[in-house]
């Protein structure tokens, strides 16, 4: 349970800074780049002494890690796109309530629980689609403001996409915890390659300019970034990499801690719909996980 709790604050700590990147007149594409250099240098620090990184081309398994870090940037820069443009309890709750998706591919795909979904689950996995809809809804926006939406939409559909990657991940290539770092660095290559070649590419066509803020930014951005995934596989194996309980567990904190931090230090008003949405969400989370 301690592994979820600080999975928990450090996935919270992803999105202030995200919000707070616009006020200092922050890159968010360079630093989410940058970031993943940060993850790496933090993954090796922690790396237990009698392992060291290595990259076996010959292993199906470090493709699909390569592959998955690709999905890592794409997840990464909607997420944080939403959070500027939709604010930060919107773009947690399409975040967080995208366990519909590493939920129903723990129990129909992976087979990690006994059980099969009850009535109840089912009402919960339509409240939660419900419930992004309300808490993303926005009055009186102008033309800009129309197209948010779909940013909560995106990052709803692929971070259930990667964190459905990642258990399938944990289910078949590490059964043993000692193993985490080492695959983990191995994803985190492979949002650094596709990270690198689209920053050489804006670097080179004069759109993005490197600048000290966005490399400090990075770190800020990184050293969560590696926890939170880091400590959620942990999270995973205690629950014997059952998705079905870990991602509700998960969601549903982020989701209150998140939706507090927005209020209280970022003023962050919700109508009465993006109360009723939020509140739909955390009932949502507890029919998905119900028995």
């Amino acid at each position: 349970m301690v592994y979820l709790i600080l999975s928990i604050l450090a996935s919270v700590i992803l999105l202030i800074n995200f919000r707070i990147f616009p006020k200092y007149g922050i890159s968010t594409f360079q630093a989410i780049v940058l970031n993943y250099f940060v993850c790496f240098a933090t993954g090796l620090i922690m790396m237990p002494k009698n392992q060291r990184f290595s990259l076996d081309l010959s292993q199906n398994w470090t493709w699909y890690c390569l592959l998955l870090g690709v999905g890592f940037i794409i997840t990464f820069i909607l997420s944080g796109l939403s959070t500027q443009k939709a604010g930060i309890t919107a773009t947690s709750l399409a975040n967080n309530l995208s366990l519909v998706i590493p939920v129903l591919a723990s129990l129909f795909l992976y087979n990690t629980t006994q059980k099969s979904l009850s009535p109840i689950n089912y009402l919960g996995l339509a409240l939660a689609i419900l419930a992004v809809a309300l808490s993303s809804y926005q009055k009186n926006v102008n033309s800009i403001q129309k197209i948010d939406w779909k940013l909560p939409i995106g990052v709803f559909l692929m971070y259930g996409i990667t964190n459905s990657a990642i258990n399938y991940l944990n289910i078949k290539f590490i059964p043993n915890p000692d193993l985490t770092v080492p695959v983990t660095l191995v994803m985190v290559l492979g949002a650094i390659i596709s990270g690198s070649f689209l920053l050489g590419y804006r670097l080179i066509k004069k759109t993005e300019k490197l600048e000290w803020k966005n490399i400090l930014a990075a770190v800020t951005l990184g050293v969560p970034n590696f926890l939170s995934f880091y400590l959620l596989i942990f999270a995973l194996n205690s629950f014997g990499n059952s998705g079905a309980y870990v991602y509700p567990l998960y969601n549903i904190g982020v989701i209150l801690i998140s939706a507090l931090v927005a209020f209280l230090f970022f003023k962050e008003k919700l109508s009465l719909l993006n109360k009723i949405g939020l509140f739909l969400a955390v009932l949502a989370i507890i029919l998905i996980s119900y028995n």
